[in-house]
């Protein structure tokens, strides 16, 4: 046991202290699980035993952020750029992505609900998914966004059409639609709709951009980027995003 893994149980201790005091924790925490691939080349492994390590992780994320009274929790699993990776690759990365969804499923601790556009996977896929967030319509702890064939651009359309859809099968002209459109009518068609928008999102491998993840909800977000590939994300490093998060004064637009 190397000296490195030696200190980091004090100052864990001592992060954890320092959140007691200061007592701010979001209520919804946005995860960008990125780095899996570039993990995967570091260590001379496959893609998929990559994307594995990486769904590995995500149990441990979920019990951090119960344990700190996050409320909710949305996990990019896939994006809709994802899905034109080569196609022997994609397919892999489902099968894995799925099967972690059903382990969560089977847990028992979490409440799933998909979020991103089931028509734009395989059926097969699709089904999964479906049947694994049904099983868990009752459990009583975290809820878990699972952000599969998740796109924030794909995101906002959909709520406009959706919009727009039904104001013109209430009867109502598209002009007398456009008349009465509002920011609350987009929100109220988001896939996160009736949810409190991430307070925190945390991106993990050394990139600094947002890529597109919950585009609308996360206009007044806190962004935490961490240098770790998602397979090596820790305890220690979850603590330091909420940490950050504590010591920033949130203005929401103000």
């Amino acid at each position: 046991m190397g000296l490195r893994h030696l200190l980091y149980g004090p100052y864990e201790r001592q992060l954890v202290r320092t959140l007691q005091r200061q007592a701010q924790v979001p209520r919804h925490i946005g995860v960008i699980l990125d780095g899996n691939r570039r993990w995967a080349r570091h260590a001379g492994a496959s893609a998929a035993h990559g994307h594995q390590r990486g769904a590995d992780k995500i149990t441990e994320v979920l019990e951090w952020s119960q344990e700190a009274g996050v409320e909710v929790v949305t996990l990019w699993m896939l994006s809709t750029d994802n899905l034109d990776r080569d196609p022997q690759e994609l397919a892999a990365l489902l099968d894995i992505i799925c099967a972690a969804v059903e382990r969560l499923a089977e847990d028992g601790r979490w409440r799933l609900q998909h979020v991103g556009d089931l028509t734009l996977l395989p059926a097969v896929a699709a089904n999964r998914i479906i049947a694994a967030v049904a099983r868990t319509a009752e459990s009583p702890g975290l809820h878990v966004n699972v952000a599969v064939g998740y796109g924030g651009r794909h995101e906002i359309a959909s709520a406009v059409r959706a919009v727009l859809r039904e104001g013109v099968d209430a009867g109502h002209s598209l002009e007398e639609v456009a008349g009465t459109f509002s920011v609350e009518h987009i929100a109220q068609h988001l896939y996160t709709s009736g949810q409190p928008d991430p307070d925190l999102v945390i991106r993990t491998s050394g990139e600094q951009r947002l890529s597109g993840f919950l585009m609308w909800q996360s206009a007044h977000s806190e962004f935490y980027f961490c240098d770790a590939y998602w397979p090596d994300f820790r305890h220690v490093d979850f603590l330091r995003a909420l940490r950050a998060y504590a010591q920033r004064e949130r203005r929401l637009g103000r």
